[in-house]
Formats: structure tokens, sequence, C-alpha cells
């Protein structure tokens, strides 16, 4: 806080008793009261006789502490306007500011207009040297109460809060913008002013979420990439809602005219999407700029939908990753910018969630800027309506970041503010929000009635001149620019609408593709036909020992615990003596080859690096120190790095990241883990608007995987059920990979094969829990180092002479296996056969019907699984043989429909499972 806070709560003898101790011995005090002292002596040795009113000057305690007290208030009223003058500055262009008790009237602090004449030592503190009161408060209402509020105290660390306010009390007052600079502004609020104009004459009634009441977010925009380019920033990535994206796609990011054009009549192309497509302000573009001191930025915006904010995550994970592999972890070098509505800012948890992970070291990208649009209306609910906060920007609060408040009728002031916004940001690498308050012209788009539930508002809007009139007229009046100047540009601003009447075509920007965009070119979408047969995946025995090695060793002196002494035992025997992998050891084998291969892993997720149920192991800590050892990054010189960060409690967030982060780097295997697979349900909003759709609707394509823990084990209903059935219900198209394996092995080419095809999908893996440690669920060496995915397992206990003996075959996928092949080899069932979808999407329909057509005898098909019938993987197998004549074969085996996914009581969970499998193999009715 404050340096000079500890003045608020002196009590007045405890002032007099320091200020005898310091006459007596300065060094018996304090150091801030030293400074504090010298200056109040300073003030009565040269200001005596105005500072005691015009009486002669007097030594007694009582007139010092009168004078003191007088000091000390019109300290703590300085004080007051740095905390608190954001309160009552001048930033709403179209209403009257709401009382927020701001407590900055002289009556506050003891102080009146007779002291007004008095001068002040404190004046020392805002750089004025000893001043009159008069003078103090003048300069203190021209810095707070003009059109920036400056929000800046909660910052603690002093040598940050020392230079902001610097910035804030010695730059901004005297900060002026050059001839050219305003002209800048200026022709880019015409640039704003004519496009929206220009729509709205072409395309009536269409929706386009103007950016009309708010064109300031263009010259803002500019300012920001002029210095960001100054500062060192290279690259800029934007997410944005649809309110104003348009404007900034043309006049931001270069986006022709004639493109936009194209999307509002319906003339896309669909092979430009390669799907469904999406409307055109949910769409991303990629540019390269040049600012206006005529230096190179890159621009990409990314594609969003409509759920506000979701794209928050999205945009700094993709950074972290361009951080991580281009831009050798140098933050300074790219930047994130997150366009927010001040409705939505203050409405969304993952706001909260992003805001939360920005310092942490897994998701740390330097530093956000967060513009926000404030149109201090909601769709049509009034803010007053739409938070209990005073501000949409009050969860900067949480991470200590400053936050500048802007009326968005003054684009100089506007500039002013997001030029210190990037300054912070390159300086000290944190987040910083720009609030830009403005309106909306018209209601939510435009065939929309405001004045239903804003009539007062509105009838203000309706007469109130834009940015851009605003700004001319200022710019006449403070002679900033001659009559002809203003001349010139009105001319400019009429024939830059007439050029766009006439659809004069524009050049489309040069872009030159970065690294990683030319690997993700190299790549392909898939067909039907890349399903029908996995690639190989297999490594080395070279490879299998080098990781197994790096897996088994540790540094000289590292001091594990007891328990991993035993475990790292145990992979040892496992990689080197027995040569067959369980579940843990075989998903690190993947990882670790993949590094050798030169490819990048990241993990993240609650507990990963241990894993939730104490099985990976991936990180292990000295038993002493708590020092790290990652295994795999140990595994030769020449391999890539992994990284594996145990996450904050978030899912949503989370996962946006490490799906923004895997749309960037098309090389790196990028790995999300739930704590538990229902846990999931919190991020539901990626996984539908992004991860299972975004390649139909966007061009997008994504290699992230989640693993999600699943498996009835009669842990109740929020610790079993991962809900394949959603993923199925979302799976179409071949958009992602679903999947639920038995063995070791499955997972191992599973992962591998991510990075091994010539396109990425995402993929969704219903892990186990109880089979992490199952005897059975291990895989021999040979399994690993030839071979490939398994789509389908026939049963292999089930000799090719034998299957005529079949006369009930058993589908299932996942955990139930063990259960059934235990009954099956205890009742020696030689008529039955289980064979195991690996893979449910796409539907391994040729091989599992392959496996099927060898059972010549086959009188009983059943899909047997855990889950209740109405969950699971039913459904879907209904609908992948809608049209096929097995589709009444099929009968199923299951618990009964429920609304809950599991029972929580013991006993009826092992009932349950029970009746599953007699009735799967005919010893109980269904």
């Amino acid at each position: 806080m404050d340096k000079y806070s500890y003045i608020a709560n002196a009590h007045g003898a405890y002032l007099d008793q320091m200020y005898e101790s310091y006459k007596a011995d300065p060094n018996s005090v304090d150091e801030s009261w030293q400074r504090f002292f010298e200056g109040f002596e300073f003030s009565l040795q040269k200001y005596g006789e105005e500072v005691l009113d015009g009486k002669a000057p007097a030594t007694t305690t009582s007139v010092s502490r009168e004078v003191l007290e007088k000091e000390i208030a019109v300290r703590k009223l300085i004080d007051g306007y740095r905390q608190r003058g954001h309160l009552q500055s001048l930033t709403n262009p179209v209403r009257q500011r709401k009382d927020r008790k701001a407590l900055l009237e002289l009556k506050d602090y003891g102080l009146s207009e007779k002291d007004l004449d008095t001068v002040f030592s404190a004046g020392e503190e805002v750089g004025m040297g000893p001043s009159k009161l008069r003078d103090i408060l003048s300069m203190l209402k021209q810095v707070y109460e003009g059109h920036i509020g400056f929000e800046y105290t909660a910052i603690r660390e002093p040598e940050v809060l020392e230079w902001f306010k610097h910035k804030v009390e010695h730059e901004y007052p005297s900060f002026q913008f050059s001839t050219d600079q305003k002209r800048r502004i200026l022709e880019k609020l015409n640039e704003a002013v004519v496009f929206e104009n220009f729509l709205h004459t072409k395309f009536i009634g269409q929706k386009r979420f103007s950016l009309e009441g708010g064109e300031s977010t263009i010259p803002a925009l500019d300012n920001i990439l002029t210095k960001a380019a100054e500062l060192g920033v290279e690259e800029v990535v934007v997410g944005m809602a649809h309110r104003g994206r348009l404007n900034v796609l043309t006049n931001v990011m270069g986006k022709t005219y004639a493109e936009v054009f194209n999307e509002f009549e319906g003339q896309a192309v669909p092979d430009e999407t390669m799907g469904d497509g999406d409307v055109k302000y949910h769409l991303g573009f990629s540019s390269q700029v040049t600012t206006a001191q005529g230096k190179s930025v890159r621009l990409n915006l990314v594609p969003n939908p409509s759920h506000l904010e979701a794209v928050d995550p999205v945009v700094v994970g993709n950074v972290r990753a361009k951080v991580d592999s281009l831009y050798g972890n140098d933050y300074s070098r790219i930047m994130p910018i997150l366009i927010h509505g001040d409705a939505a800012l203050a409405g969304q948890g993952v706001v909260y969630e992003t805001v939360q992970m920005s310092a942490l070291n897994g998701y740390d990208v330097g530093g956000t800027i967060h513009f926000v649009i404030n149109n201090q209306v909601g769709f049509t609910t009034d803010f007053e309506d739409a938070r209990s906060s005073i501000y949409s920007t009050d969860v900067s609060q949480l991470i200590e970041s400053p936050v500048l408040h802007v009326n968005g009728d003054d684009p100089e002031a506007v500039a002013y503010a997001v030029r210190l916004a990037v300054e912070f940001r390159q300086r000290y690498h944190r987040d910083v929000f720009i609030d830009m308050v403005c309106y909306r012209r018209h209601g939510h788009n435009e065939s929309d009635e405001p004045k239903f539930t804003q009539p007062k508002l509105y009838n203000i809007i309706s007469k109130h001149a834009n940015p851009r009139e605003l700004y001319n007229k200022q710019l006449l009046s403070r002679g900033d620019v001659d009559a002809e100047l203003a001349k010139q540009m009105d001319e400019q601003f009429r024939h830059l609408l007439q050029d766009r009447l006439n659809e004069v075509r524009q050049n489309p920007l040069p872009y030159r593709p970065q690294e990683l965009e030319i690997q993700w070119k190299q790549l392909r979408f898939s067909t039907p036909e890349d399903f029908d047969e996995s690639p190989k995946t297999g490594i080395s025995d070279t490879a299998f020992d080098a990781v197994g090695h790096a897996l088994t060793s540790m540094p000289e002196g590292f001091k594990p615990l007891r328990q991993i002494e035993k475990l790292i035992a145990e992979r040892k025997d496992m990689f080197f003596e027995k040569k067959e992998l369980n579940w843990a050891a075989a998903e690190l084998l993947a990882y670790g080859s993949l590094l050798l291969d030169g490819k990048t892993v990241r993990m993240t997720g609650q507990d990963v690096q241990r894993g939730t149920f104490s099985h990976r192991h991936a990180v292990l800590n000295d038993a002493e120190t708590n020092e790290k050892y990652h295994s795999l990054n140990h595994i030769s010189k020449l391999q890539s790095e992994m990284s594996i960060y145990n996450s904050l409690l978030s899912e949503y967030a989370v996962l946006g990241f490490e799906y923004g982060y895997s749309l960037a780097n098309p090389n790196a295997l990028v790995i999300w883990e739930a704590q538990f697979g229902d846990f999931a349900n919190g991020a539901q909003t990626m996984i539908d608007q992004f991860i299972t759709s975004a390649e139909s609707k966007w061009n997008r394509m994504s290699g992230l995987v989640m693993l999600l823990p699943h498996g009835y084990e009669g842990q109740g209903p929020e610790h079993s059920n991962a809900r394949p059935e959603r993923y199925l219900q979302l799976a179409a198209q071949d958009n992602i990979v679903v999947a639920n394996f038995t063995t070791p092995a499955n997972l191992f080419h599973a992962l591998r094969r991510q990075l091994t095809w010539e396109f990425r999908k995402p993929l969704i893996v219903m892990t186990p829990k109880s089979m992490l440690r199952h005897p059975r669920v291990v895989s021999p060496m040979e399994d690993f180092v030839s071979g490939k995915f398994q789509e389908v397992y026939d049963d292999q206990t089930v000799k090719p002479r034998s299957k005529g003996k079949v006369k009930r075959v058993l589908l299932c996928t996942g955990k139930i296996y063990y259960d059934l092949l235990e009954y099956k080899e205890n009742e020696k069932r030689d008529d039955v056969a289980i064979v195991r979808v690996e893979q449910l999407h796409p539907f391994p329909q040729k091989q599992l019907d392959a496996i099927l057509d060898s059972y010549k005898n086959m009188e009983t098909l059943m899909w047997v699984q855990e889950e209740p019938a109405n969950m699971g993987y039913w459904t879907y197998l209904l609908r992948a043989y809608r049209n096929e004549e097995r589709l009444y074969q099929l009968k199923l085996v299951s618990r009964k429909p429920s609304a809950s996914p599991a029972t929580g009581f013991p006993k009826i969970h092992k009932a349950e499972q029970d009746r599953i499998v007699n009735v799967a193999f005919n010893k109980e009715e269904n």
C-alpha cells in the first residue's frame, strides 16, 4: 500500500511523543517518520508564519501538534485521492456518475476552506514542493478526477506502486500527443465510424453487433499495437466476443471489405471452412500489420463461440504455446489482448478462473491486456442489475492489477491509458485492465429496440454525437489542428464512405506464415478411410530401455520417500526383468518415446504429477528438501522437454488453456486429466463449443487429449461415470476420438498415434481407476516395440478352431471386460466370446464386423456396460448400426435407467454389478 498509509491511523498524543523523540535523536524513529518530520520542520522554518496562519512561529508542543495534525490531514487527503479518486473521475460519457462515497471533501479530513491558502510541506509528496492546499487540491483533481480514473493502490510491491504513481502524477498531467499522433487517432475514428455507417446503410436489418458508441476501441487497439511494437512485441493474439468484432477485423487487422461482404451475403465458399462454417462475427483471422511507426506486428484473432468469455483461456493458452516453442520463453515478444464486454466480464466465472491462473508457473504468459468495451448494459440489463461490485473490472483486485477507467468519448485519454497499460505489462509482465466507459447506440443487435427497457438512457444516447465528431470539435477548439486540416479530414471521411458504398476493392495485407503455421499446413484433414487401420506406432528396443532407465534412476543424493523407492524398484523390475508394463509405466513410456522423437509433451490437471490415484509419479519429490525431479526430462541430451503441472482447482479455464495450447503447436502432445471423469462437467462449454466442433466451424484442428477417470467401483455417483454418452452424442463427421482401453499397450499406441497421424483429432479417453493396479492389466514388451493401436480386440481365449462352439458374443469396453473375463474363466464357458471395442468413435465397424462374422454359430449378441441404460454407449451403438442388419441382433445388458450415474451404497453397487455379469452369461433374466 501507499508508503504514508500509516498516517491514517496515527493518534495525536502518539505523534507528539514521536516528534519529541525525533527532536532528541532522529535515528530513534523509523526512516519513514524521519522523512516526514524533516519535511514538517522545513515547512515550519520556511513558511512558519503562513503555516501558523499569520502568528509568530511557536515551538510549544501544542502548536506543533496542531500544525502536525494539519500536515497529516493533507497527506491523508492525498492518499484518499490515490485510493478513491477514480470514484469521482469523469469517465461516463452519457450518465451522471453514481455517488460512490469517495470521501474526498475537505471536511472528511478535518480541513476547511480556511486552510486552502495555507502552505503545507505535504506538497512534496506529489512533487510540488511545499505548496498551498488550494494548489495541491487542484493538482489532485486534475489527475484523479479527469477522464481517466486511476485505480492502482491494490499493488503491494513498493517499487511497482511507485512506478505507476509516478506515471500518473508526473507524466500524465504534462503528456501531449504530437500532431501526427492526433491525426492518426482521428483517422482511426474515421475508419471506425465509416465502417458502421456503411454496414448500416448497405445491410439494413442484418445483425452486425456494431461498435457505435464505442468507436474509440479502434484507435485504442491501434495505439496498443504501436506501443507494443515499440517495446519489442512481435505478435499479438486477440480474443473478443461479437460486439465490434467486424470493425476490429477490418480496421485493425486488415481484413478486406470484400471478404466481409461475402460473409454478409452468404457467399463464403464451403471449402474454406471444411465443414458447416459459422456466422461472420465468430470467425478468426490472421494478418501482419504495420504500425504508425513502421514496425511489423503479427496479429491473430482467435475464433470464438457466442459463449461470452469462453475464449479467454484459449487465447492465453495459445500464447503460452508460442512462448514455449517460438519465442524462447521471452514473454515480451508476444502479448495477449482480451476484449471484454462489461456484463460478461462481471458475470462469467471463467474470467475469475483465467485471472487466477495468470501468475501460476504452468500458465503464466507475461501478462494480459484486458480491454473492456463498457456499454453499461448487458443485452438489455442495466449494470445496476448485472453486478454487485462497483466496477465490472473488480476481478482485477484478485491479482493486484491496475485498472484504468477511461471516458470513451475522449480518444486521447483512451490512447494514453492503453499506452500506459502496455508499458506496465512489458515492464512487469502482469495483467492490466482498461475499462473504457462508453455506450451502445443500438440494441443488442441492430433490429432490437433498447428503449423497451432503457428509455431514459437511450433518449440521451439518441442525441449524443459520436466520438469522432466530438474529437474533431475538440481539436478545432484547442487549435491543435487548423481549419484546413479539419476540412481535409471531413473530405477524407466522405470519400472513404463513398468508396465503401462503391465497393472499391482493397488489397489484402501481405502475410508471412510463422514456423508453427507452416507445420500445420503440412498436415491434412482426415478422411473416413484413415480410421480403417491405425498407423504403426511401435518403438525400438533402445528407446524402450532408455525411457526405462530414466524412469528408474534418480540423481545422486536425492532422497525419495520409502514408498517411492518401492515404486521405482517395481518399475525397474517391470522394464528390465518381467518386461511387461502396467498402465502408469506404459503411459510414461509413451511420453518418453515422443520426447525422444523430438515432440513436445505438456500435461496439466489437478495433481497430475503424482496422479489422482498415486499411480503416475512422473515427478518425484525429495523427502527432505522437497526438490523436484522430472524423470522424463533426463532420458537423452537430444530429447525434447516434458512439462507437467499440477493445476489450480479449475476445469473450465484449464481445459480451455490446454485447448488453446494445442491449437498453436501441432507437434505437441497436450494432455488434460480430470481428477475424476465427471469433473469435466465443469468444462462442458469448452467441450461443446471448441473441442468437438471447431474443425467443422472454424477449420481448426486440435490433437488435445482428455484423460477422464471412469469405472464403477462403488464410489458413488460423483466418482464413477465420466459421462461417455455426452462425448458420443457430440461425435460426428470423425470429429473426435472417444475410447475406453483395456490394455496399457493400447493406451501407449493411442497416445503416440495422436502425433503420428497426418492430421490431428481430439482424443477423449475413459481412463481406469481400479485397473491401474489390476494384476492382469499389463502388456508385454513386444506390444510396445512392434504393432499399433487396436480398435477392437477379439477374444484371445477362443482359438480359431473353437469359434464354432461360441453361441453367445458379448461386446463391451473398458473395465467391465475383466469382470466378464473372470466369470467366464471361473465357469469355464467356452460357448461365450468377449469382444472388446476399444475405440467407440470413429466407430470401427469394419474391424468389428470382421470379428463378429468369424463366429458362424453366434445366436446371441449382447452389448454389456456398467453404466445405466440411458447412459454409456448403448444409444450411440444404436445410431452406429441404425441402417445395418446387425442392429436387430443387438441386446443390452446394463444397469436400469437412472437419473443418477451410480448408487452411493456399496451393497447395492455389488448386487448391480453381479447382476450385469449374470445376465450377460444367461444366468439371470435381463
